[in-house]
């Protein structure tokens, strides 16, 4: 069966790094345009929690996953699997919670690397004001959702690896005792 220490552990990932996501979406850098003493435009930005609480959500995500594979030998080392409805899900899941996984990951890890970037140049030569660029709304909120998508769809995948694994069988499953054809 699965283990219930790995599945808490996971969920505790999970939740630590949707909370970072959400706050990296709030806490977003903004942007005014200000002049300075020679009269020329330049961006002023706010502070940049947001990447720092991005990366923080990255790893935790990470952290989760690598639990998950680690826990299952990623599916494809280890002991083969027993056939039946519960193999099936779990390669289902496997390929579903990389793939949510993967999107949850570069959403977090291009909206942080986003809301790092600063335009850090002055009008010279132009008269038009500067783009003071900032993140989007919703990058990171998007990663978020895709960390809840992660999270219930790794440790589904878990469960249904856990009920198909070999060595969850009893010694005597394969066993159907005394054939009485032979004789």
């Amino acid at each position: 069966m699965a283990s219930t220490l790995v599945l808490a552990v996971v969920f505790v990932l999970d939740v630590i790094a949707f909370a970072l996501a959400i706050a990296a979406e709030q806490r977003r850098s903004s942007a005014k345009l200000a002049i300075d003493k020679s009269n020329m435009n330049y961006c002023v930005y706010s502070s940049d929690r947001a990447t720092g609480l991005g990366m923080g959500s990255f790893l935790f995500l990470l952290a989760s996953q690598l639990l998950i594979m680690v826990a299952s030998r990623c599916l494809c080392c280890g002991r083969g699997l027993r056939y039946g409805i519960s193999r099936t899900w779990a390669i289902v899941l496997f390929i579903i919670c990389w793939v949510t996984f993967i999107i949850a990951e570069v959403c977090l890890l291009a909206g942080s690397a986003r809301n790092a970037y600063h335009t850090k140049y002055r009008t010279l030569i132009s008269s038009n004001p500067p783009s003071c660029q900032t993140l989007r709304k919703g990058v990171f909120g998007a990663g978020a959702a895709f960390i809840v998508f992660t999270g219930i769809i790794s440790e589904l995948y878990y469960v249904n690896y856990s009920k198909a694994s070999i060595s969850s069988m009893s010694p005597y499953d394969g066993d159907t005792g005394v054939r009485m054809g032979n004789i």
